[in-house]
């Protein structure tokens, strides 16, 4: 067996060389083939040159990125190059302890397909790990996943849940929440958390509304990916319903009451309800014969074992 182990890096020059030494000592204990994949997301600080030196080591490959595109762009691209038939993904801020790869292997070895770290009791200011903690309630509340700690970058996987997954924006920490939707085994232990020494966090507001915001592609993907007309058309069926029942209302007003309705502002909303009725459900058809083309050139594997 031969292990991938792909590992993100911006602005942390300090801390490679030492995450480097102990990954190296925990792997040679293994006795499987490996592979040390750093991917450098445009690092300003020296990060490079320290990766160019550990370049050295056989087992070392390293990518740069032109510029910095995000951790989740650095681990597609670690994805993309790796060559093991187990993918170990990591932090480069010696944050997740090279310690705890043997107890990922040994839990893939009971039949799971994904193992994530659980960060329990984690080593974070307490605002960060408040924000985690409501990011990860509403996570939960949204894909119906069931691990505590998603965003916890400490996982392993089988190299086959890879195929044609398609990563962009802030969707690394939601891959586990992917992989349950197309039916692969995710499970997860409790790994160790050790405090932050050298470099800054990367961790902000910016990311957490980025995060949010995919999270509701997530969830529309999960949901409705087979067939969007069933989102767009409930709900151009409702707009149309209330722009109509309320348009029969004013028309009551009109001839059974007498009263003028030209000026009423229920027409305006009557017309708006009644496009956007029309529109939804226009949307949706369209966006249900993208998604046919989408499938017949992408498909998801379904199968996972033939035998005959």
């Amino acid at each position: 067996m031969k292990l991938s182990i792909v590992i993100p890096t911006f602005n942390e020059a300090q801390n490679v060389p030492l995450l480097h030494d102990e990954l190296s000592k925990v792997l040679k204990g293994l006795k499987h083939q490996y592979e040390i994949i750093f991917v450098d997301d445009g690092s300003n600080d020296g990060t490079r040159d320290a990766l160019r030196r550990l370049a050295s080591d056989k087992n070392v490959k390293v990518l740069f990125h032109r510029r910095n595109f995000g951790q989740t762009a650095a681990m597609d691209s670690g994805f993309k190059y790796a060559h093991g038939d187990i993918i170990i993904t990591m932090d480069a801020d010696l944050q997740n302890d090279p310690a705890d790869i043997p107890k990922l292997l040994a839990k893939l070895d009971e039949g799971y397909d994904v193992v994530s770290g659980w960060r329990k009791h984690r080593q974070d200011p307490v605002s960060k790990k408040l924000f985690s903690r409501i990011a990860g309630s509403l996570r939960r509340m949204l894909t119906r996943e069931k691990i505590h700690d998603s965003g916890c970058t400490l996982k392993a996987y089988r190299k086959e849940c890879f195929a044609n997954l398609d990563l962009y924006g802030e969707m690394h920490r939601y891959i586990p929440a992917i992989l349950t939707w197309r039916g692969f085994r995710v499970t997860e232990i409790v790994v160790n958390h050790r405090a932050r020494k050298f470099g800054t966090t990367k961790y902000g507001m910016g990311r957490i509304l980025r995060g949010f915001l995919d999270l509701l592609i997530v969830k529309f993907w999960m949901q409705y990916s087979a067939r969007p007309i069933q989102l767009f058309g409930r709900l151009g069926l409702c707009c149309f319903a209330l722009g109509f029942f309320a348009g029969l209302y004013l028309l009551w007003q009109k001839f059974a009451d007498g009263q003028a309705i030209a000026n009423r502002p229920l027409l305006l909303l009557v017309v708006l309800l009644v496009l956007l009725g029309v529109q939804f459900f226009g949307m949706g058809v369209i966006t249900d014969a993208l998604t046919k083309i989408y499938y017949r050139s992408s498909p998801i594997s379904r199968v996972s074992e033939t035998l005959e």
